[in-house]
């Protein structure tokens, strides 16, 4: 089944409110909420690894590289995660990523007429 670039954008953006709204019922000091943060901080490594280079070249301050290595610190090595990591991506990063994410849509919307966030490879 194939997956278009447009549905891991929604990806991303869905798991960065998702972020938001765990770190709003309590601190990383939680277990349950630095879980469901790391959870979702693979999920944004996932989409960000399956969008194409022509895509995320559009948004070169966003290091593209970096969140794709930090899923995969997390998910092969999550016993070793730092909380103020986490507090610092989430304080510092996942504005700007999701506001990146934004202007690609509108970007894909408004460049055609329709989405043009579609890529041809399949998961």
């Amino acid at each position: 089944m194939s997956r278009h670039d447009a549905d891991r954008l929604d990806d991303i953006t869905a798991a960065t409110e998702a972020i938001r709204s765990h770190v709003e019922r309590g601190p990383l000091s939680d277990s349950l909420v630095s879980d469901a943060v790391r959870i979702r901080l693979l999920e944004i490594g996932e989409a960000v690894k399956a969008l194409p280079e022509n895509l995320t070249s559009t948004e070169p301050d966003i290091p593209w590289r970096q969140i794709a290595r930090m899923r995969d610190h997390l998910a092969h090595r999550y016993f070793m995660t730092e909380l103020e990591i986490l507090q610092s991506t989430i304080e510092e990063d996942l504005g700007p990523l999701r506001d990146a994410v934004d202007r690609m849509r509108a970007r894909s919307v408004s460049g055609s007429g329709e989405d043009s966030t579609q890529s041809d490879s399949a998961d």
